[in-house]
């Protein structure tokens, strides 16, 4: 009873960390012996991953995949509710930010016997979803890194260059030639610029950066390449680590002087943010910041934008002597309550395998897994003319570089409750950094439960 009664507390737990940011939709999973269900949220791999369906349909006769494809926020709102009412598909989309509380709650099935080998697939990404009883419960899928994105008119109008942005640095003492270059690309509504006398830092016309919000608990897009070039880690160990670590001196000190460039004028505000409205693509887009950084998912959305020409340099380097950058990863994974399991089983191996992940990145719209699907991808935007060599590197080129993933602990959800808010604090009101100690503390008392 004590451990039913714990999953029945995490799953509304994690519902309602769902719905903060969509609303649940109706319908079940919808199987049969002769059917497997699959859910996705990215509605640009549509095409790719009913492409190979069908080719895994044409290698195992009798046997359909029906995939669903949801956005973001519906998606996790929808798949945990499937849990508690046993509508779940058999196999979904699975994110890193995710693994830990669904591993948690039982609700994986283990993935052992399909022969994943790591050493198929790019550095770290199969490690990943390992779960903390040494079983897999996730196949790799893709994987992506940050980079920043730039307006190429903004930056040309401004005397810089391509190559110039291709090697800032930064530290948190004066910010280096990143702060200098983003400061240098602001423009007040006067026309004068952050780095010239009388700039208004009150009256931005256009900010040198976008803003992505205050990057919760794990910055992805935000601060996490500064914090990350700076030497610093999310928890005491690489993957399920007991203990948070939001009180280093390290982890404050790059925060404070992050949110502290939007004092100066040169990052856009917290008001300016709104995830769905109005994300750091659209601040680009529609002329108000000059760079953001962003991830590899976003290549088509900057890159597609009618009237604009972007381009991408790679994250700076830091204290460290090294560039850094979040390298996210999407598995697949089998719920264990599913309808089919063995045709599910056979789909997950077919989804990882070479053959799968060529033709996806033949789509040019994320980077495979497999070294094979990662060029077949680098190939497919060359053609589109688009380089991804920012996204690319930091994969790489080790020397110059470092990846770090998104933290791997328990009670995902309760540490997002608690830094959401307590960030947003530090950037929207100022609060003092100082704070985020009593909220890591907060969160330690809980992974020690």
């Amino acid at each position: 009873m004590r451990f039913r009664m714990r999953t029945v507390l995490a799953l509304t737990g994690a519902l309602t960390l769902s719905l903060a940011t969509g609303c649940a939709q109706g319908g079940t999973a919808g199987a049969s012996g002769n059917t497997v269900t699959y859910w996705l949220w990215d509605a640009n791999q549509l095409p790719a991953y009913q492409a190979c369906a069908k080719g895994f349909e044409k290698q195992n006769p009798g046997l359909k995949v029906k995939i669903t494809q949801m956005g973001w926020a519906d998606y996790w709102t929808k798949l945990t509710a499937s849990f508690i009412a046993g509508t779940e598909p058999d196999v979904f989309t699975d994110h890193i930010q995710r693994f830990g509380q669904f591993a948690d709650l039982d609700v994986l099935e283990p993935l052992d016997d399909l022969g994943i080998d790591d050493s198929a697939y790019q550095q770290g990404l199969g490690a990943n979803w390992t779960g903390q009883d040494g079983h897999r419960y996730g196949a790799p899928k893709d994987w992506d890194t940050v980079a920043l994105f730039y307006n190429q008119k903004m930056v040309k109008e401004a005397g810089l260059t391509a190559d110039g942005l291709d090697h800032l640095s930064w530290n948190p003492k004066d910010g280096g030639t990143f702060e200098k270059t983003i400061a240098h690309l602001t423009v007040d509504k006067n026309g004068r610029r952050g780095d010239e006398k009388g700039f208004d830092r009150n009256n931005v016309k256009v900010y040198g950066m976008a803003t992505g919000g205050a990057g919760d608990s794990d910055g992805q897009t935000t601060w996490s390449p500064f914090t990350g070039s700076a030497g610093w880690n999310y928890t005491d160990k690489a993957r399920w680590g007991t203990e948070y670590q939001y009180d280093s001196k390290t982890f404050q000190s790059v925060v404070d002087w992050y949110f502290g460039l939007a004092k100066k004028g040169y990052l856009a505000p917290f008001t300016d943010y709104t995830d769905g409205a109005n994300p750091a693509s659209a601040q680009i887009a529609s002329g108000r910041a000059a760079t953001a950084f962003d991830g590899a998912w976003m290549i088509s959305t900057y890159y597609g934008t009618k009237g604009l020409k972007v381009g991408t340099a790679p994250t700076p380097t830091g204290p460290t002597g090294k560039r850094a950058t979040m390298m996210n990863g999407l598995a697949d994974s089998i719920t264990k309550s599913a309808h089919n399991k063995e045709g599910a089983k056979k789909w997950v191996r077919y989804l990882a395998s070479d053959e799968c992940q060529k033709t996806v990145g033949g789509y040019g719209i994320v980077l495979p897994a497999t070294p094979d699907g990662t060029r077949a991808a680098v190939a497919a935007y060359g053609k589109k003319g688009i380089d991804v060599s920012a996204f690319t590197e930091p994969v790489t080129d080790r020397k110059n570089s470092t990846t770090f993933s998104f933290p791997v602990t328990d009670y995902a959800a309760d540490v997002y409750s608690l830094m959401r808010p307590a960030m947003q604090d530090v950037f929207a009101n100022g609060a003092p950094v100082s704070g985020l100690t009593k909220t890591n503390d907060q969160i330690n008392l809980i992974l020690g439960q």
